[in-house]
């Protein structure tokens, strides 16, 4: 298991990640799409054990394998987007991830559902503008890093890609932290510590626009769990208003330059209909800045949720 979850780009393959949904998993979908549409319900209200889904359970259970056990990541291939339309779309993904774990907010405001597309907006410290919502090369990072009860899986469907660019990347946090440790062994106790993050405005208006917790530490088992931001890192100091001493720099310079590394990262091109199952503590992913189509209906949008079995379903958890 370490073996896997330590994986580089030449120790891993597209089989070690993608899940094909099966032709039976596909006419049970199917079948649940004509159910809705002879009696539509809102999708939160959609849950799985109301429906015959007995071959997508499997498929999902093999997800959380892989998710768990395997590569932490996996990719499931693919819903038949061409036969629904975006909201039916959406429901299925709904029922699908509802089978990994449990949806939960990803706003202070208990928004479900995060549409990742450039809206045009520009990035500056505690404006609560997240970097999904433009088009910018995202470091490498763990969802919800500066919140209490960060998300065990982040989901991404694909409705539609970028004309170009928009790549996801996706890294081991066990590489990274393997990585550190050889080459930095003297500033792994400073990534132990904690660091200041932009709470990105997702904070009621009396409380701290930053939060503080270490970049590393040991889960129960005595897995390594990371909060990789350091975007929000970086502002999260700017809002505080503190200089960073020379060691908390040289650590995030240090983090920065395994991130550098190709050979210890995978690229995956998303397709319309594909489902990206993250374990979002074990793993740090990313996407390449991207360039639109011109036309509105054709621009890169990902559908995004967050899941999270433990605490309430609320974004504190």
């Amino acid at each position: 298991m370490a073996a896997m979850q330590a994986w580089t780009r030449e120790t891993i393959q597209p089989a070690d990640w993608t899940v094909p949904l099966p032709a039976a998993a596909l006419a049970e979908l199917r079948a649940v799409l004509a159910e809705l549409r002879r009696a539509p319900l809102p999708t939160f209200l959609l849950d799985p054990a109301d429906f015959a889904l007995d071959a997508c359970r499997a498929t999902m259970a093999e997800v959380r394998r892989v998710t768990q056990h395997g590569a932490m990541f996996a990719v499931l291939d693919r819903l038949p987007v061409a036969e629904m339309s975006r909201d039916e779309t959406i429901q299925l993904y709904w029922l699908l991830s509802s089978l990994l774990s449990r949806p939960v907010a990803q706003k202070l405001n208990g928004q479900m559902f995060f549409d990742v597309r450039d809206t045009g907006a520009k990035l500056s410290p505690g404006s609560g503008i997240r970097p999904t919502v433009t088009n910018v090369d995202l470091r490498f990072h763990n969802d919800n890093s500066y919140n209490e009860s960060p998300p065990d899986y982040v989901c991404l469907l694909c409705l539609h890609p970028a004309k170009e660019g928009g790549v996801s990347q996706v890294m081991s946090v066990a590489t990274v932290h393997d990585a550190l440790q050889q080459r930095f062994p003297e500033l792994m106790d400073r990534l132990y510590r904690p660091f200041w993050y932009d709470r990105h405005a997702e904070h009621q208006p009396d409380e701290p626009t930053t939060f503080a917790a270490p970049i590393f530490e040991r889960g129960a088992d005595g897995t390594v769990k990371a909060r990789l931001a350091l975007s929000e890192i970086f502002a999260g100091y700017e809002l505080r208003g503190e200089r960073m001493d020379n060691e908390t720099a040289s650590a995030l310079a240090a983090v920065q330059s395994v991130f550098d590394q190709p050979e210890l990262r995978v690229e995956l091109d998303f397709a319309p209909g594909q489902i990206q199952y993250v374990n979002n503590r074990a793993t740090g992913h990313a996407r390449t800045e991207f360039v639109d189509h011109p036309e509105p209906e054709r621009r890169r949008h990902l559908v995004r949720l967050w899941l999270r079995d433990h605490g309430r379903r609320t974004y504190r958890g």
